[in-house]
């Protein structure tokens, strides 16, 4: 019988980060869909009359602005949205296009309509890490007709180099 031991990594130890981060009832905002046009929902998100969703809160979005077919999105890249290689996850980064995307549309709808992402079809241009700094995407509708709508969403970082590019169709539908 053999015995194996494993060495310890090499390097200093580093300490244990957390992260902990709260958030309301999502479906507060639901609530106002029959209520309220997309665009005076991401309205008051931005005023802070309605809470952000949790998804923002997960993630560390700093802010939502919103016109009508235009949607910001800012985040600061950090350190718990890496992947192994110590970059950006992809998924972090197509979280922020579909954002942005999707939101951009849902700022066209009237109240009592919904909408969904159908597809999101992005392209990663350049890698992303907390050298990047506050990433801004910016989301804006191709395209809406009665059932479906076209968007993109460009990813920047704070020096406004051109990081990831989305397009995605969105389903829209009585909410």
């Amino acid at each position: 019988m053999t015995q194996t031991q494993t060495e310890p990594a090499a390097g200093p130890a580093t300490p244990e980060r957390t992260r902990t981060f709260s958030w309301s009832d999502p479906r507060r905002n639901a609530a106002e869909l029959g209520q309220l046009s997309g665009l005076e929902l991401l309205h008051a998100m931005g005023r802070g009359e309605l809470p952000a969703p949790p998804v923002m809160h997960l993630l560390g979005m700093d802010s939502v602005q919103a016109e009508l077919g235009r949607v910001v999105v800012t985040m600061r890249a950090q350190e718990f949205h890496y992947n192994p290689l110590g970059g950006v996850h992809g998924g972090i980064l197509a979280t922020l296009l579909d954002t942005a995307a999707a939101c951009a549309v849902h700022s066209t709808l009237p109240a009592g309509i919904g909408y969904t992402s159908l597809d999101l079809n992005t392209k990663f241009l350049r890698p992303v890490s907390i050298d990047s700094g506050l990433l801004t995407c910016e989301g804006t509708v191709i395209s809406r007709g009665r059932r479906t709508a076209l968007a993109q969403a460009q990813l920047t970082d704070d020096r406004g180099r051109l990081l990831a590019h989305a397009t995605s169709t969105c389903l829209i539908f009585d909410a």
